[in-house]
């Protein structure tokens, strides 16, 4: 059974009967509502209360998280993945979190976006190397990719107060933490496609399980976890923020994870730099910032780009059935039909 044959659901909506359109609309939504909030909420803890507790903040987070997984009616019993298979996931997550936020010594906001959003190119090459998934993209998604890309990075630096401000180990770092998101979004697809059973909340739930400690090292070692604490409980309220947020966030983790099984990890990292783009430009909807020739080149590219990743595809020629092969070549040889085998079994072979 494929992953796309396999039954999903969205906080209790069935996606498994709905057209694609349907499917990728409703994930798209919870998608954008929860990363919006996220938005709002990050832009007043870190901005207008000086809180910069990133460890901090993603520990709570996860706790939050659990909570909300429990709620939902998932326990460990419904595991179908070994956990060391989630411990190469967090290690990953933790490692691109991490070299994210050390390459702001180094670089500039600027040029952290633009490195960032890149985000959709590496994703798509790295699918062709992850066992299980060996995808191919038709060249047109690469051109769709690289307008979504280039759009952005003109949207972003529209307005910037400064230039990109580049550093050769903050290069090295932001490229570390691209190549970890790429492996992570690919492993994620790779995870659903080998185990059809997978779901969303065993993704979530088994992450955030092993995540968690890894939090503890930086925290401990850079002295974040006393300094986060003593101010968050002169600001208790802060906390309330944060379970907002954490809520709203989840609701957008969920809906990741189901376009990640669905439609892929390509597919959802274009959505996740599509959503950069909408937030930016409803930030100046709403607070009528004045948009010059450079809002509206990148908007057009953007605009380019999604349109172009809409084109059809070519069908893909159907793969035969190994129980088939001899009923339909019946003078295949036995080389051949061990090449079959072979072939079959490289498509199936375990990531852990």
């Amino acid at each position: 059974m494929k992953s796309e044959d396999q039954a999903r659901y969205l906080f209790g909506i069935s996606l498994t009967d709905r057209p694609k359109w349907q499917q990728f609309l409703i994930c798209s939504s919870g998608f954008f509502f929860g990363y919006l909030v996220n938005g709002v909420c990050e832009e007043y803890v870190y901005n207008r209360l000086q809180f910069s507790y990133g460890w901090y903040f993603t520990f709570v987070q996860g706790f939050v998280y659990l909570i909300l997984i429990r709620l939902q009616g998932f326990t460990i019993k419904q595991m179908v993945n070994p956990w060391q298979t989630y411990v190469k996931l967090s290690a990953v997550l933790m490692g691109s979190h991490g070299l994210t936020k050390g390459s702001l010594a180094y670089l500039n906001y600027p040029a952290q976006i633009m490195f960032k959003s890149t985000k959709v190119l590496p994703v798509m090459i790295m699918g062709a190397f992850i066992p299980g998934l060996r995808r191919k993209y038709p060249f047109h998604e690469y051109i769709s990719a690289l307008l979504l890309v280039v759009g952005l990075i003109l949207f972003t630096l529209a307005d910037a107060q400064t230039s990109p401000n580049f550093s050769i180990i903050g290069i090295i770092m932001i490229s570390g933490a691209l190549i970890m998101d790429a492996f992570l979004g690919n492993f994620q697809e790779a995870i659903f496609a080998m185990n059809p059973e997978t779901t969303q909340m065993e993704m979530l739930f088994c992450s955030t399980v092993v995540g968690i400690p890894f939090l503890l090292v930086p925290m401990i070692l850079t002295g974040e976890l006393v300094t986060a604490w003593n101010s968050c409980s002169q600001h208790p309220y802060v906390y309330g923020v944060l379970v907002f947020e954490a809520m709203a966030t989840f609701i957008g983790q969920v809906s990741v994870l189901s376009l990640i099984a669905i439609f892929g990890a390509a597919t959802t990292a274009m959505i996740t730099t599509a959503r950069k783009a909408v937030t930016l430009l409803l930030s100046y909807m709403i607070f009528t910032k004045p948009l010059t020739e450079q809002h509206g080149s990148g908007l057009l590219l953007i605009a380019m780009g999604i349109i172009l990743k809409m084109l059809p595809d070519s069908k893909p020629v159907p793969r035969i059935p190994i129980s088939n092969v001899n009923a339909m070549h019946p003078k295949t040889s036995s080389q051949e039909a061990e090449s079959v085998e072979f072939e079959e079994d490289e498509e199936t072979k375990p990531l852990v």
